[in-house]
């Protein structure tokens, strides 16, 4: 026993953590596999998803952080993009704390497989040439609602909305991979903060198991920015689709 962990759950949280952390930077979905790792260990949906978001928030500023020192980062336009989803998340988190997380799983399941139909008949829809020139939120009024939505639903359980997020910041607002990306961490760092206060107010964190997660997904956003940066776009968007048929799979069969 490590700090009141077994050994195997330690170095499972580790792993699962750093992959997390390099999917959800380059894509998202990294809390399909987070989640069930927590429930191994005998957490319930609720706390698990609660312990979830110490992780999610302290890999947010590890990939924002980043992208920032990179100029990876847009921040013109940053206020109109951050304040529907934390609007959103509040409502999500509420919510989440009163409500089986299986709610929103078709939800998640939709918009994931859209997004693969997407890429493949029209992919430039959702990767966007580097040389793109991205609107303003209010020159794009439908990006208000999808962050909104998105703000929800990561409120609500987190698993899959870097691909909410996408959609709003590449396929509406026209930003490259890599900058969407970089706005999906920033935003998402806003808004778990929230949830996070949310469920800590309701006594819901597992703080061992979920620092120890954190220092997995931590280690994994650092090496996915380096990545993210020197990769062409064509690999990101590959990864992206990849990582968002891998994520129907998992939504099909996962218990969120």
């Amino acid at each position: 026993m490590i700090l009141g962990m077994e050994l195997w759950f330690i170095l499972l949280l580790l792993g699962t953590g750093f992959v997390a952390g390099i999917i959800n930077t380059l894509a998202g979905g990294g809390s399909n596999l987070t989640l069930p790792a927590l429930m191994v260990m005998g957490m319930p949906a609720d706390v698990a998803n609660a312990t979830n978001r110490v992780a999610v928030f302290l890999q947010g500023v590890a990939g924002s952080t980043g992208f920032h020192r990179n100029d990876r980062l847009p921040r013109h336009d940053i206020k109109a993009i951050v304040i529907p989803t934390l609007i959103g998340s509040v409502f999500g988190a509420l919510l989440a704390s009163y409500a089986p997380p299986g709610l929103l799983k078709y939800m998640l399941l939709g918009a994931m497989l859209t997004m693969t139909v997407v890429m493949l008949i029209k992919p430039s829809v959702v990767a966007p040439p580097p040389d793109s020139v991205p609107f303003l939120v209010r020159e794009r009024p439908s990006a208000f609602p999808v962050l909104l939505l998105a703000g929800f639903y990561g409120g609500f359980v987190q698993a899959g909305v870097g691909f909410i997020l996408i959609a709003a910041f590449a396929g509406s607002l026209r930003y490259d991979l890599v900058r969407a990306n970089a706005l999906k961490m920033f935003t998402t760092l806003f808004f778990t903060a929230i949830a996070l206060a949310i469920f800590i107010y309701n006594d819901q964190v597992l703080w061992v198991p979920g620092l120890t997660l954190s220092i997995g997904t931590v280690l994994g956003a650092y090496g996915a920015v380096k990545f993210a940066i020197k990769a062409k776009p064509s690999t990101l968007k590959w990864f992206l689709f990849v990582m968002t048929l891998t994520g129907c799979i998992a939504a099909i069969f996962s218990d969120l």
